[in-house]
């Protein structure tokens, strides 16, 4: 349903509009004059069938924006392919899209327009996009007087109840508060469900291991690896993100998991210990009411089954 093969983005470095006519005609006339590219994507290569959630890790400039761009249409590739078996849906800037002086409701219609449903679809699923933002009571407000939450909840709301085929969610989930970001997981699992392909940019863990099936990692643009073994890649991940250990092989990503986990037991441990002796300190000085339910509500975040 998408197949990307040998996908290579690069931007000229040093042309005229970075140095200017002036700048560029005398360097001309000294021989001076060179471009140079700025690779952001470097020979990817991946492929999704329906049902497959694909999460896309790396840290800040591993080029993962300009993938999802590239499959979103909005950046054409330097060299490579891209297939799509459906119509893509991409919620990449959270506000993108929005006029700020047209109310909630006009941008609601306005933006399933936009991404290329009937007036008469974006009125019939009107009521649900509203109610899953929980912005009953706003529709007549105008955009720019949302917070910054309400934004990102109507704009993730209207992306993912359109019924995608293929969506492609840059760092979306992590918006609104704890329940918002439940029911928005709960609704990509849907979406999973029903056969549509997902691509995730996310730099939480715990929700590519939640959420996604397989996972394709980028590091300065260059393909890591692409894999379905999410939890031992994203483990890994954890340890590259602690020590900048890149690696090179499937041992080498066995043994970056590894390191992970024995420095998070030890992490662990560690805070244990610390708790421990609060919870002593607090026993010594004093015998009060007060005392005992701090040393009670310790125990219940450190060692909740010793109070079952």
């Amino acid at each position: 349903m998408l197949d990307v093969k040998n996908l290579r983005i690069a931007y000229p470095v040093g042309d005229v509009l970075d140095i200017g006519l002036k700048e560029t005609v005398i360097r001309k006339i000294k021989r001076d004059f060179q471009i140079r590219e700025f690779v952001a994507v470097d020979n990817v290569s991946f492929s999704l069938k329906q049902g497959d959630m694909l999460g896309i890790i790396g840290h800040n400039g591993a080029g993962k924006s300009t993938l999802a761009k590239a499959i979103a249409g909005v950046v054409k590739p330097t060299c490579g392919t891209i297939a799509r078996g459906g119509k893509v849906t991409a919620l990449l800037e959270l506000s993108a899209g929005f006029d700020p002086d047209l109310t909630v409701r006009e941008n609601t219609i306005l933006r399933a327009a936009m991404m290329g449903y009937s007036k008469e679809y974006a009125l019939k699923a009107y009521d649900h996009i509203i109610q899953f933002a929980e912005l009953q009571g706003f529709e007549e407000r105008s955009f720019k007087q949302l917070s910054s939450g309400m934004k990102a909840r109507l704009g993730f709301s209207i992306a993912s109840l359109v019924d995608p085929e293929i969506l492609i969610l840059d760092e979306v989930l992590s918006v609104g508060d704890s329940g918002f970001r439940k029911k928005s997981e709960k609704r990509m699992k849907e979406i999973i469900g029903g056969g549509a392909v997902t691509l995730l940019i996310s730099h939480s863990m715990r929700q590519v291991q939640s959420l996604c099936n397989k996972i394709l990692w980028l590091d300065h643009g260059r393909q890591i690896a692409f894999t379905d073994k999410v939890e031992l890649y994203c483990t890994a991940y954890e340890e590259f993100m602690r020590t900048k250990e890149l690696p090179k092989t499937e041992e080498d990503v066995v043994r970056l998991a590894h390191s992970y986990t024995e420095w998070k037991q030890s992490e662990t441990e560690r805070a244990a210990r610390i708790e421990t002796k609060k919870l002593e300190a607090i026993l010594e000085n004093g015998k009060s009411e007060a005392a005992v339910k701090a040393a009670v509500a310790i125990l219940r975040k450190q060692r909740p089954e010793l109070l079952a």
